[in-house]
């Protein structure tokens, strides 16, 4: 029988068919869709029994998914929720091997090619990325951005790869890039439930597309419920699109096209999807198709029974209106079938699905079995020798007795054995030493690698280029500094865009692109409404597909507002794709001291502990601030800048090379030799302690100052922990609030580059207050690290070692 990665995508046209060929297609949708829904009763048995972890299926939905995929192109893309399986098999993005394999999270790029096991089953994504880092030929090939278990958390990401086709259709600067577009005629296609349209990023992003006019297709699968919670109670009206109807565009405006079609109803929906997704692949207009009356036979997830909050009613209707019931009902009527073919195709279709499974479970199975049993075999042979044999023979008995056991048991059972036998010292025992360490590294690769893509065009191996100046360099606004870096890069490199609020008419609100949106053009330097949320996923969209986004948040306090999109989508989606796909966007923003609650943040904990898998840059100034875009903009991993507020109006010399000299993210920096503290401080603050390093000398103390300068990655050459061997004394300044950034900058020195060995006092922090600082000069004082915090700070750690000559201030 033939595999379900089947592209059953031909244009269903009746006019242009005859009856056989309509029937061969009709009763080739029905076997797909069927054999989808076999997997997801299989699937949900795996799990109940104990085989998987869990599962989350997308039975109820094929015959919609099966017309939506008539209307996929290459070329096209997908982001999507987890209900999607018809979908994919029929547009032969994935197959049931595939499925299988991750719904038992075999952790082999092969078998799950869209998570490597790393991902919970129906999370869906095709591989984009060469193993070089090159990208595929995205114009050619079905393209599925990796899915996120947030239901409404890809809407953002859906947004981007929408915009994506505009800019391609309609800057011809780009027309050379025939890998990424075809003239901009790529849809990007979006599914969502019913109750995740009552999320706020559902809504930012609607009104988002709307204004920008980008082909992106929506579909919800309006089943009435969100889990248990029934319609009445998630949407107005209980109809998403009856509610959506302010957004249809009328003659001369912008906005949606808004379809409604019921789940069930097959020749409607290919109706339907082929209309309007013709009208958003040619005339760039967003569309939303709603499909109502579909149902969820198995319930939302194999974590519960609907039958807790589905009326009898209810269940019965759901029943009824099975869409493969309903289309094989149909199929009958119509004569394109009879019952006893479709019987012999179920029959046959149960065989396939149920063979597929077991061949995924086997081949892991298989797998795991050989590694059991020659570790077991192993720890046998090593307790013939050892006083503690009647234990090792029980960890071995325990390991056999193993339900369904995983290479957690096994390398458990390893370490269990090593720690009983510490005291023993034999050939045996060291096989088993060396076989861990080796299973080590396999288990790393499958488990904790690919945070960030690490292949050769990683922003890391970019040459370092010096910055040079002429003899007459002038001394300028730190603004105008960014301003001529920005400008040259736009002119080197075609792909580069930036947008944000008020970024383009105005040149953003500190003037770094001051100029450069009527020299470049609208559709590279772009202004946007308020609504940080999508602005970052605009980003990641162009980012997937080929282009270099600097996507501004205009405030480092209002990153919170987009932290759903960075940290769930951005920030895990070369780990959670197994570097298969990659977003090389760089968020820019300004923080650090300023004035007020909102304007003067330095939240560098949350964003440490929130958005790994960027790279955090905290440039001191702006020509630091320009380098690191120089190198970012060559590399191809994303990153976060954060520059200095009170900066912009400081003046620097401009390099002659401006848009050329890179600063290398990981090399820390000393901004002043010293010999007594070691003092760590980044972005604004550090020029306090610049200042304070003045008057100190004046007391007979001299610091060494270091700039990190990213703080992840963290200085690399472990500058920090060479400088405590000559001061053994370490002080942390940062205006974050206190235990979150400097906690991780101790942590970094003390514990990673080993600091802890030459301390000879307590390492100290010097942070914020608790509270986010209070307006005006004087709130900044009483709130962030003074210049005679620092002073008295450092004072007081070289008073605790030296009281004699330098006696207690206070």
């Amino acid at each position: 029988m033939p595999g379900t990665a089947i592209r059953a995508t031909s244009k269903f046209d009746t006019a242009e068919l005859s009856f056989d060929d309509f029937k061969k297609i009709v009763i080739e949708d029905y076997r797909i869709g069927y054999e989808s829904r076999q997997a997801s009763i299989i699937g949900r048995k795996e799990v109940l029994t104990g085989k998987a972890k869990f599962g989350i299926f997308g039975d109820g939905k094929e015959v919609a998914q099966l017309a939506m995929a008539k209307a996929f192109r290459a070329g096209d893309w997908r982001a999507g929720y987890y209900r999607d399986q018809t979908f994919m098999f029929a547009t032969g993005m994935s197959n049931l091997r595939e499925f299988f394999a991750q719904l038992y999270a075999h952790p082999d790029v092969e078998k799950d090619p869209a998570s490597a096991g790393r991902q919970m089953n129906c999370h869906y994504a095709t591989r984009f990325i060469n193993a070089d880092g090159s990208w595929i030929n995205q114009a050619d090939t079905m393209n599925c951005s990796s899915d996120i278990s947030t239901t409404g958390g890809h809407m953002p990401r859906l947004l981007g790869l929408a915009y994506a086709s505009k800019l391609y259709r309609q800057n011809k600067e780009l027309e050379y890039l025939k890998q990424f577009s075809v003239n901009g005629n790529e849809v990007a296609f979006g599914s969502i439930g019913n109750g995740a349209t009552s999320e706020g990023v559902f809504f930012e992003c609607f009104n988002a597309a709307g204004v920008l006019q980008v082909p992106m297709a929506i579909s919800i699968w309006d089943d009435a419920y969100a889990i248990s919670v029934p319609a009445k109670l998630q949407t107005t009206k209980e109809d998403i699109s009856e509610i959506l109807k302010g957004f249809q565009r009328e003659n001369g405006s912008n906005g949606f096209e808004i379809f409604k079609v019921k789940g069930w109803d097959y020749i409607a929906l290919c109706e339907t999807y082929a209309r309007a997704i013709t009208l958003c692949r040619e005339e760039h207009v967003p569309v939303l198709i709603h499909v109502t009356e579909m149902t969820q036979p198995q319930g939302h997830s194999t974590s519960g029974s609907h039958e807790r909050y589905k009326s009898k009613d209810r269940l019965t209707w759901e029943d009824e209106h099975d869409c493969l019931l309903k289309m094989r009902q149909w199929m009958i009527a119509s004569a394109i079938s009879t019952e006893q073919e479709l019987d012999e195709l179920e029959a046959e279709a149960k065989k396939y699905v149920r063979d597929c499974q077991r061949e995924a479970a086997g081949e892991l199975v298989t797998l795991i079995n050989a590694e059991l049993e020659e570790a077991a075999k192993m720890i046998e042979q090593f307790a013939e020798g050892v006083s503690v044999k009647q234990q090792l023979t029980e960890i071995v008995a325990e390991l056999h007795k193993s339900y369904d056991a995983g290479r957690k048991e096994i390398v458990s059972a390893v370490r269990k054995t090593l720690r009983a036998t510490a005291k023993e010292d034999s050939a045996e025992r060291q096989i088993l030493v060396n076989w861990l360490n080796t299973e080590k590294e396999k288990n790393n690769e499958r488990y904790n690698t690919k945070l960030f893509s690490n292949t050769p065009q990683s922003p890391l191996y970019v040459p370092v280029v010096p910055a040079t100046y002429s003899d007459d360099a002038r001394s300028i606004d730190g603004r105008e500094v960014l301003n001529a870096c920005f400008d040259a890069n736009f002119a080197r490199d075609k792909t580069i865009v930036a947008f944000g609020e008020d970024v383009g008419a105005i040149g953003d609100v500190n003037q770094g692109f001051a100029g450069l949106q009527s020299k470049y053009g609208d559709l590279r330097i772009t202004d946007t409404g308020i609504r940080e949320t999508s602005i970052i996923g605009q980003g990641m969209g162009l980012a997937m597909r080929g282009l270099k986004p600097i996507a501004e948040i205009q405030y480092l306090d209002y990153l919170i507002y987009a932290m759903t999109v960075i940290c769930d989508d951005i920030g895990s989606l070369s780990y959670r794709t197994f570097g298969g796909q990659k977003a090389p966007l760089i968020i820019r923003t300004r923080g650090h001291r300023l004035e007020g609650i909102w304007h003067s943040g330095s939240p560098l904990g949350m964003i440490l502990g929130s958005m790994r898998g960027f790279h955090i840059c905290v440039p001191r100034n702006m020509t630091q601030a320009a380098g690191m875009y120089n190198t970012l903009l060559r590399g191809d991993e994303p990153a976060l800048v954060i520059e200095s507020l009170n900066g912009y109006r400081l003046k620097e010399k401009l390099p002659a090379n401006v848009g050329e000299f890179t600063v290398p993210l990981g090399k820390a920096e000393i901004m002043r030799e010293g010999a007594d503290v070691t003092v760590v401080s980044y972005g604004s603050t550090l020029r306090i302690v610049l200042e304070a390093a003045e008057e100190l000398e004046k007391m007979g103390i001299n610091i060494e100052v270091i700039d990190p300068q990213t703080l992840y990655p963290f200085d690399k050459e472990n500058l920090c922990g060479v400088s405590l061997k000559k001061t053994n004394k370490l002080l942390v300044v940062d205006e974050d609030v206190p235990g979150a950034a400097s906690a991780y900058i101790i942590q970094q020195i003390v514990e990673v580059q080993k600091g802890y060995y030459s301390l000879d006092s307590q390492p100290r922090t010097l942070t914020a207050k608790e509270h986010r600082p209070p307006y005006g000069s004087d709130g900044d004082y009483f709130s962030k690290p003074s210049l005679d915090d620092i002073v008295e700070a450092v004072y007081a750690i070289v008073s605790e070692a030296n009281p004699g000559k330098f006696p207690p201030i206070f």
